[in-house]
């Protein structure tokens, strides 16, 4: 997705939120107005794309109270005049900025947008109002965020309902900023021919990677301290994928950021940006000390569109989360309940389940 929005974050939050209060949503439902929600993120992102990204607007939120708003909007039942009245709502209330990337905040931007976009539609079902051209107006969301850009409002809009933008959303398979994953992906490729081939990790001189420039603009945290920092650092995803051939949560803990065979590896690293490199690309190349040397071409990462996530990997992804927290059984349980969500008469059995 060029726009780097994470949509589904603030419109599923607010959606789980709203069809708890008001139960008796069945799965289709949501799913229906999960896509609405996404749709609307996905194009007022698309038509003030890239200005408002450059200027530091954090797109996934600054769109996702609209996409809440519509996706609640949509499970509510809104006729027309009430849904304008809730994107407005959602529209004054756009969150945040990408300088807090690497803080507790950015997690804060997209619960932050789920919890306006609920209120904007809940405030807009009870009559409050709101201007009906909140995005296109003179003086509107397109035209103060776009950071001087012109908004293409009109362009994207148009194609709701023919051009579906959801198709163009994929799953992420590591939980650091979506933009290194080729590199980890290499790693992760190196990590088992390097068990095959018996080359040993204290052995490497050099670790070589070429990537596309934005990583190392958003990802470029050096010496992370923490779990959360790790999270924005090339240099400890390839580190820990080397190391244990997977970038889980677990590989992005305090304890393992600051570990001191993982921080050694970590070191060993350079990125180096390449205007060549795709954005979904990487070269991977590790010089040993005996002058061998082990490199990996990365064209599409796991998790993209050209190479999507199986089943199994989302089902191991999901359990990979969620048992931290529910315990290995319950989220099990979960898991097999979200596969069948469309089948569910009330999704609140699902959050039952996810639920401590």
């Amino acid at each position: 997705m060029p726009t780097i929005i994470h949509p589904t974050g603030p419109v599923a939050s607010a959606l789980l939120a709203y069809a708890e209060y008001r139960g008796s949503v069945s799965g289709e439902d949501l799913l229906c107005a999960l896509v609405a929600g996404v749709e609307a993120s996905c194009k007022i992102g698309l038509a003030v794309w890239p200005s408002h990204y450059d200027i530091g607007w954090h797109i996934t939120s600054s769109t996702g109270s609209i996409g809440a708003a519509v996706g609640v909007g949509k499970l509510m039942g809104l006729d027309e005049e009430q849904m304008a009245h809730a994107i407005g709502l959602a529209a004054v209330q756009v969150i945040g900025l990408r300088e807090m990337f690497g803080s507790d905040t950015k997690s804060f931007h997209p619960g932050r947008a789920a919890q306006s976009g609920l209120m904007a539609a809940l405030m807009a079902g009870k009559g409050y109002t709101s201007s009906l051209q909140a995005l296109e107006a003179k003086r509107g969301w397109g035209n103060v965020v776009a950071g001087g850009g012109t908004p293409k409002l009109d362009d994207y809009i148009a194609e709701l309902g023919e051009k579906w933008e959801i198709e163009a959303n994929a799953f992420k398979p590591f939980p650091c900023g979506i933009v290194c994953h080729p590199a980890i992906d290499g790693c992760i490729q190196l990590h088992h021919e390097m068990q095959s081939k018996d080359f040993a990790v204290d052995e490497i001189q050099k670790f070589e990677v070429r990537v596309h420039p934005l990583v190392v603009e958003l990802t470029s945290k050096r010496k992370p301290k923490d779990g959360l920092e790790g999270k924005f650092s090339v240099f400890h995803g390839c580190a820990v994928a080397l190391l244990y051939g997977k970038a889980g949560p677990a590989q992005y803990s305090d304890s393992i950021v600051t570990d001191p065979n993982v921080v050694r590896v970590r070191d060993k690293v350079e990125a180096t940006p390449n205007e060549d490199v795709g954005a979904d690309e990487a070269h991977v190349q590790i010089h040993f000390a005996d002058g061998q040397r082990l490199a990996k071409h990365v064209k599409h990462a796991v998790g993209s569109l050209e190479k999507p996530m199986t089943d199994e990997q989302l089902t191991e992804k999901f359990l990979d989360q969620a048992s931290w927290v529910l315990g290995k059984a319950r989220a099990v349980a979960a898991s097999d309940i979200a596969w069948t969500v469309t089948e569910q008469s009330d999704v609140a059995s699902v959050l039952r389940n996810l639920s401590r």
